[in-house]
């Protein structure tokens, strides 16, 4: 829509302050009250579904109830019958974004990185406490207020509550920006809070280090990295940068959901001790080598040096990969390779050999009653000597037998 139209009867639409694939956002002034606010709209295309605008909805009036300071405040919204498309009315924050202050300066010194990031742990913490995940954390969605230096938390469109199954996207469809989306998310798996404590991981690592842990071209090459790959050392990119703020960065970047954060809030405690130079248990911490908390491993450095941290394994796909497919065979894929036999091991060595003998056995119990029996049919030759055989020893058995069928045979 055009600078100057008017939505709902009392937002004038001013200049065009962002465009994206499912809405735009201009700012605009509200007649009523007389403020300037920002208005986003829906794209048309979305409106032709009544599942997605019901859905839309009941998730829009779960953001406009969160109402804190480290989250951009939802006004109003509804549908323009002028026009037919849908609104959604919100804060007007004058200021930059996470994206725009990466663009300008590449990345943020220590303590205004972690100003950044411990004030959208706030947000998150708070829209997570009252059952609103946002799904879609990234630099862009962080704004600078240059009134007093607040960092915003913005567009919770595409966020979902977690007392509702039902959501603007479907289960299985795939969420947010590519670069920030949890390895979960990847996956098209249904995304909870710790999806959004990987995404704010993501986005403290580039805050930092002015780079993505993962650097890849596409969805696939990013699931690969995730499972595969371990991001390097933020302190190995940028010495200034504490080696235990590191850990506690790269603890959110966890594989494994349960391995992060158990909320925002414990995220943004490690952060601040983190950039003190603290670990999780003081300077005097080690996490063990192969830790699954994190993608290093902290140790007590000489006094007044600091931790010192020790990369570790890359972490392990967490699939097998694929049977390869011959293209001329006439099936869909092959059949897997046999596998190897284990190597034996004692146990099964001494049950080998019990088998062994009792069969042997057997065989001579067997072989003694035909012989028996074929020699009782002959009168003309002598009578059968039999004796019992009754040992615990197998190896005398054995032994026995043996002797009893040599003195009843020629």
């Amino acid at each position: 829509m055009m600078a100057g139209a008017v939505i709902a009867g009392r937002y004038e639409l001013g200049d065009r302050l962002g465009l994206g694939g499912m809405s735009t956002v201009n700012v605009a002034f509200d007649t009523r009250l007389e403020r300037y606010v920002a208005v986003k709209l829906l794209a048309e295309h979305l409106a032709d579904d009544p599942q997605f605008v019901a859905r839309f909805r009941r998730e829009a009036l779960a953001a406009a109830r969160l109402v804190h300071p480290n989250i951009v405040q939802v006004f109003d919204f509804g549908l323009d019958e002028g026009t037919g498309r849908h609104y959604i009315v919100m804060e007007r924050i004058v200021g930059p974004s996470g994206a725009q202050i990466l663009r300008e300066r590449g990345h943020l010194g220590v303590d205004e990185a972690v100003t950044w990031i411990a004030q959208a742990c706030r947000g998150l913490d708070y829209a997570h406490r009252h059952g609103l995940v946002h799904r879609d954390v990234k630099p862009g969605n962080l704004l600078l207020s240059e009134g007093d230096g607040t960092i915003k938390l913005a567009d919770f469109g595409i966020a979902k509550t977690t007392s509702d199954e039902s959501s603007i996207t479907q289960v299985g469809s795939v969420l947010g920006t590519a670069a920030y989306l949890a390895p979960e998310q990847a996956a098209g798996e249904e995304a909870g809070p710790a999806a959004d404590i990987y995404g704010l991981g993501v986005v403290a690592y580039q805050l930092l280090s002015g780079r993505l842990p993962y650097e890849a071209s596409s969805l696939t090459e990013l699931a690969l990295k995730q499972q595969r790959e371990v991001p390097q050392p933020l302190h190995h990119l940028d010495p200034a940068i504490p080696a235990a703020l590191g850990v506690a960065v790269e603890r959110a970047l966890a594989l494994d959901p349960r391995r992060r954060y158990a909320s925002a809030e414990e995220m943004r405690q490690a952060v601040l001790d983190g950039a003190k130079g603290i670990g999780p248990d003081g300077d005097a911490t080690r996490i063990a080598p192969g830790d699954p908390t994190s993608a290093t491993s902290v140790f007590a450095g000489e006094p007044g040096t600091g931790p010192v941290v020790v990369p570790r394994s890359p972490r392990a796909p967490r699939r097998p990969a694929p049977v390869p497919v011959d293209p001329y065979a006439t099936g869909a894929t092959q059949a897997p390779a046999a596998r190897r036999a284990p190597a034996p091991t004692p146990r099964r060595r001494r049950g080998a050999f019990r088998r062994l003998v009792t069969t042997i056995l057997l065989l001579a119990v067997l072989a003694g009653a035909a012989v028996a029996a074929y020699l009782a049919t002959n009168t003309g030759q002598e009578s059968v000597r039999l004796r019992n055989v009754v040992s615990d020893k197998a190896d005398q058995i054995v032994q026995d037998l043996t002797q009893l069928i040599d003195d009843n045979t020629r």
